[in-house]
């Protein structure tokens, strides 16, 4: 890993998704949650928990941490994962924004 600690709320976020637990993916989240997947976007927590089931845990998706780093704001984290499920498959940086130890903005692509 190249200069950041991995925030408790994206080890949430990853140990959730390895573990298939909905409930500990969604919790990772602020109620007010925003994410962004390639010109998809989710608002709180029903909006993460309908991207959590067409595009992370109902796809059987499993992540491994590559690298985190540190973003440009204060909060704010580039965190590479390879991705392996039954939809997508690849390596790449999701930017998380974090706020009172939850993640308040995911941004993918």
């Amino acid at each position: 890993m190249s200069g950041a600690e991995v925030p408790a709320a994206v080890k949430a976020f990853i140990d959730a998704t390895n573990r298939a637990d909905d409930d500990a993916f969604v919790d990772a989240f602020t109620d007010d949650a925003h994410l962004y997947d390639y010109g998809r976007e989710f608002h709180g927590h029903d909006g993460v928990r309908d991207w959590n089931g067409t595009d992370n845990i109902g796809v059987q998706a499993h992540f491994e941490l590559v690298d985190a780093t540190a973003g440009g704001e204060e909060d704010t984290y580039v965190v590479t994962l390879k991705v392996t499920s039954h939809r997508y498959n690849g390596t790449g940086p999701m930017t998380f924004r974090l706020r009172d130890g939850r993640i308040a903005d995911l941004r993918i692509g």
